[in-house]
């Protein structure tokens, strides 16, 4: 029987070399870059690129943008290389898997020294998370690098009382108040727990390092039972956004009065649940909030969406649906995004900061462009 060597297999039979390895676990490394790492903290940055108008964007999609796949790893993270900020943090709204054009690189190249660096939609806690494990994977120091660079701008943006505000170090109008809307401040204290908890792919971060995240992440913890809304002597949940110096629930943009949130609660008390033995303040405050999410929630309703003529306006795309509320005695249990302060009402609001009671009233561009019912809190609970 003829012997073939190693070696001649690897030189005739493309690609067997890594097969072979692969198979027998002795290329842990390429094995960990082949597996796909999760995008969806992109998702919501994506969708507002390609389907809300904003005319400050550095670059616009092209009609039929193309994308990354998922299993594209190298380039997406060197897309992430690209969008991040001189300061460390990333902008918001745009798709981390676009495959960009040499001008939409330059473009995005140019403004590097930009300050639009955020939180919001997913924002520089998700870009962080990606390049952390796509470093485990392929040992490129640039994104490690990269990422501690991020988890320093996330620590720089810390306030003394634990909490962060939506942008930094841009911090003008409601900008600066401590933010939980869209998973912001959940999604940097989640990341932060990831570096505490020893998670595989941050074993790069440093000692040093590691002892001012612990510090932030407690902090931040502390921060969110702070802000926490005690009415009547009980915890109930949270707003979207809460003063970053008295802590108080404070509105954001036009359509987000201050008001108590059924989402971002839930993501909220998801963060606590998760908490490695948890101090009695933080049983205590899971208690609160879940009795509020219960006693908060909507029976006999559900949300639909239907065909309606296109419409066009200054913020969305060929709109070509709207969205109503139908009456369904079999229909889960919803929550409103918002509720009223005082009555615990269900309240919703259009650009005009008038405060209405019911999706019906909202004008179209904003029934159909915002999430006003939720079913997120269902899976807490």
């Amino acid at each position: 029987m003829r012997t073939v060597e190693f070696r001649q297999l690897e030189q005739s039979v493309p690609g067997l070399m890594v097969w072979l390895l692969l198979a027998s676990g002795a290329c842990t490394q390429v094995a960990h870059a082949q597996e796909m790492i999760d995008v969806a903290g992109f998702q919501d940055g994506s969708h507002h690129w390609y389907d809300i108008e904003d005319e400050e964007k550095v670059i616009q999609p092209l009609p039929n943008q193309p994308r990354y796949k998922d299993v594209d790893i190298k380039q997406i993270a060197d897309n992430i290389l690209l969008y991040q900020k001189s300061n460390g943090g990333w902008p918001k709204n745009y798709d981390m898997l676009a495959i960009l054009t040499p001008e939409q690189k330059r473009s995005i190249d140019s403004v590097r020294n930009d300050i639009n660096t955020t939180f919001d939609n997913g924002s520089t806690h998700a870009q962080v998370l990606y390049l952390a494990k796509a470093y485990l994977g392929m040992k490129d120091r640039r994104y490690s690098t990269a990422a501690l660079k991020g988890i320093d701008f996330i620590l720089a943006a810390q306030y003394p009382n634990g909490g962060w505000p939506q942008f930094y170090p841009d911090t003008s109008g409601y900008r600066k108040h401590i933010t939980f809307n869209d998973g912001a401040m959940t999604g940097i204290v989640i990341l932060l727990q990831d570096i505490v908890q020893h998670k595989s792919y941050f074993s790069f971060v440093d000692t040093a390092r590691y002892a001012r995240v612990q510090r932030a992440y407690q902090k931040g913890v502390d921060c969110i039972l702070s802000c926490q809304i005690v009415k009547d002597g009980k915890r109930t949940a949270w707003c979207q956004q809460h003063d970053n110096a008295d802590l108080r629930p404070q509105s954001a943009r036009n359509f987000e009065p201050a008001s108590v949130s059924g989402r971002e609660s839930a993501e909220i008390v998801r963060l606590l649940m998760s908490i490695n033995n948890p101090t009695s303040q933080v049983v205590t405050s899971v208690n609160g909030a879940i009795r509020w999410l219960v006693q908060s929630g909507i029976s006999g309703i559900r949300v639909e969406d239907f065909k309606a003529p296109v419409a066009h306006n200054k913020y969305r795309r060929n709109v070509d649906f709207d969205r109503k509320v139908v009456h369904d005695p079999n229909a889960p249990v919803i929550w409103a995004r918002m509720y009223e302060l005082e009555t615990n009402v269900p309240l919703f609001c259009n650009r005009d900061k008038k405060p209405v009671y019911s999706l019906a009233e909202v004008e179209r561009e904003r029934r159909t462009g915002y999430s006003w019912y939720s079913y997120e809190p269902a899976e807490v609970l």
